[in-house]
């Protein structure tokens, strides 16, 4: 029959059929890959949760504008406050976070010139020279405003705080402290590969000065006591 189609022919046309379904697949799925990993470009987005009995969390994408780039710096502050002044009853975990690489958060979030300034501070001796003989911890506590702008054309910020220590036997007093902070903000900073989502925007602490409370947190004399 002249209308009939030869096998090896209509498996041809299923092959070279099946072959283009499979280039479209791949094309919309290498498309949808780049879309969802940008790594030419950095985005910001804010993690929140709400405190319900089943825990939400909401994913947004930030729209870079001056209240939005407000809120971020406000939350950079404060987790670097709580980075640098904060003491976990784990010894490996708070050398990973007060190391001199690009794992060590306050390394990270300071200029050489900060955090050269914070190797300075007993608390920091205390953990990276040799581990404490006895478990304790330190906490740092917010009120709401703690955190002012000074000069926002400076970046610079004022942050109010409550810290103390305590281990299983004692508590030290709560303190009251204020901190100037100043960040640095310049284009074209770079960062590290590694610090890509703790730090994507490549802020540093440029100036870190102690307004009231008798001195560096971390020279609390905890330790001395002891």
């Amino acid at each position: 029959m002249p209308d009939r189609v030869e096998p090896p022919i209509l498996l041809s046309r299923l092959m070279t059929f099946v072959f283009a379904a499979m280039l479209i697949v791949l094309g919309v799925l290498m498309i949808t890959l780049y879309n969802m990993y940008p790594l030419d470009r950095p985005q910001v987005f804010f993690l929140m949760s709400a405190p319900k009995n089943d825990l939400q969390v909401i994913l947004r994408e930030m729209i870079p504008n001056d209240e939005n780039m407000d809120i971020y710096k406000r939350s950079f502050i404060r987790e670097y406050i709580r980075a640098r002044n904060e003491v976990l009853p784990d010894a490996r975990e708070m050398r990973t976070k007060w190391n001199n690489d690009f794992n060590g958060v306050v390394y990270a979030w300071s200029t050489p010139e900060i955090y050269s300034e914070f190797t300075q501070t007993n608390m920091w001796n205390a953990w990276m020279s040799g581990v404490p003989d006895f478990e304790f911890s330190c906490s740092v506590e917010f009120d709401n405003g703690a955190i002012k702008p000074l000069n926002l054309e400076n970046n610079e910020y004022t942050i109010n705080f409550r810290y103390f220590c305590a281990d299983s036997n004692r508590q030290m007093d709560k303190k009251e402290y204020k901190i100037r902070i100043k960040l640095d903000m310049d284009e074209g900073t770079e960062i590290k590969w590694s610090d890509r989502f703790n730090n994507p925007l490549g802020i540093r602490v440029s100036e870190y000065e102690i307004e009231s409370g008798n001195g560096d947190p971390l020279n609390t004399g905890y330790l001395e006591d002891e």
